[in-house]
């Protein structure tokens, strides 16, 4: 990807971006059994529309340590710090290696310190609950291995008591399916041999990309315009990372020179691009709605994404304080477009029917979040 990035001259810009996120999980990592995960009330900060330059509720900060554990968030953090570690090995190689030494340390806390991180910072339970912590130490092993070429990690990875099995999702909450790909790879490249627990990887992730195509024996439901559906809440997260899986295996299937034998057929390299494609292209306005579901892109894009900061008048145009309440009553209730365009953003997208209605309230559909766009960038840098 990085090439692709380079050729259009956004590679710094995404090292830059990159490192913004990463010196920011330092500073949350500062002893080997510390991890500060969240800063902020959920519920307080839901129970107000405000500006982020108008935001007074409380901002207290919760933390993981070995009193308090939290193997999800410290593993989880781990494969972040190793995977972006890669991205700057030979232009900022010092960095890179801070970076894998704090991945070490985290993976080492989560694998003496097993639990999960809601329980250390029950607010979160609401919002972002976990729903167990063996997929992060898989998906954290297979990075720090990637990164480092360790066997340590690799061997913790087929030594563990499973893969996973079957997945339908790949999400914040569920890394089984990456930890798949990663072991899939590595077995496509020749690195190690595909038996045992490596084939067992490796079967997983290519069954999710038969249901993904609709070659397997449990296929991922599609909307009459042609859109992966997978849950009816922000669904296009899913999409977004299911298109990511198909992008990237694609590759690997071209460089391995192999494809894939599904329960309904064989799947080439080819088709799991052109696959990639027709998702990509739904999203950005190929569709019955003719809507672009990225912000900015064309004219017919959503004008009301759910987003507090696009949705209230900007600080510079009007300082007046606007208040917790006010902000729902002014803003969220109000019908007209939003007064800041998200440029970028992707909402939750179409229900199963492929209807969308551009509605502020509508939090299921309306949401824009990182975890659905993040995917996006290295499909479009790979399309």
């Amino acid at each position: 990807m990085g090439s692709q990035l380079k050729a259009h001259g956004e590679h710094a810009h995404v090292l830059a971006a990159l490192k913004w996120a990463t010196d920011y999980l330092i500073k949350a990592h500062p002893q080997p059994n510390v991890l500060y995960g969240q800063v902020g009330e959920g519920k307080s900060d839901h129970a107000c529309w405000m500006r982020p330059e108008d935001m007074t509720t409380p901002r207290t900060s919760y933390r993981i340590d070995a009193q308090h554990p939290g193997a999800d968030l410290a593993a989880e953090t781990a494969a972040a710090m190793a995977a972006a570690s890669m991205a700057f090995g030979s232009s900022n190689p010092t960095y890179a290696v801070t970076l894998i030494r704090h991945a070490k340390q985290l993976f080492q806390f989560a694998k003496a310190h097993p639990g999960l991180y809601q329980n250390s910072i029950p607010d979160v339970s609401t919002f972002y609950s976990s729903s167990g912590y063996q997929d992060e130490l898989l998906w954290a092993a297979a990075w720090i291995h990637r990164a480092t070429n360790d066997k340590t990690y690799l061997n913790y990875l087929t030594q563990a008591s499973g893969t996973g099995g079957p997945r339908t999702v790949f999400s914040w909450d569920d890394k089984f399916l990456g930890a798949q790909v990663l072991m899939a790879k590595l077995a496509l490249e020749g690195r190690v041999k595909g038996v045992g627990k490596i084939a067992e990887y490796k079967s997983m992730a290519e069954q999710f990309i038969c249901n993904c195509a609709q070659k397997g024996s449990n296929n991922v439901k599609k909307t009459p315009g042609g859109l992966l559906y997978f849950l009816p809440f922000n669904n296009l997260q899913y999409t977004s990372t299911a298109t990511f899986v198909l992008t990237a295996y694609s590759k690997y299937l071209t460089e391995a020179k192999s494809s894939i034998h599904c329960p309904k057929g064989v799947l080439q390299a080819s088709d799991l691009l052109n696959l990639a494609r027709t998702q990509v292209n739904y999203i950005l306005g190929s569709n019955p709605k003719k809507m672009s579901y990225m912000v900015g892109v064309g004219t017919n894009y959503p004008k009301r994404p759910h987003h507090r900061a696009a949705s209230i008048v900007s600080f510079i145009k009007s300082r007046t304080l606007v208040s917790c309440s006010a902000g729902f009553s002014q803003w969220f209730n109000n019908p007209a477009p939003n007064p800041n365009v998200l440029v970028g953003a992707v909402v939750g997208g179409p229900d199963l029917n492929d209807a969308y209605e551009d509605k502020r309230t509508d939090y299921q559909r309306a949401e824009p979040a990182t975890v659905t766009v993040a995917p996006l960038v290295g499909v479009l840098a790979a399309i």
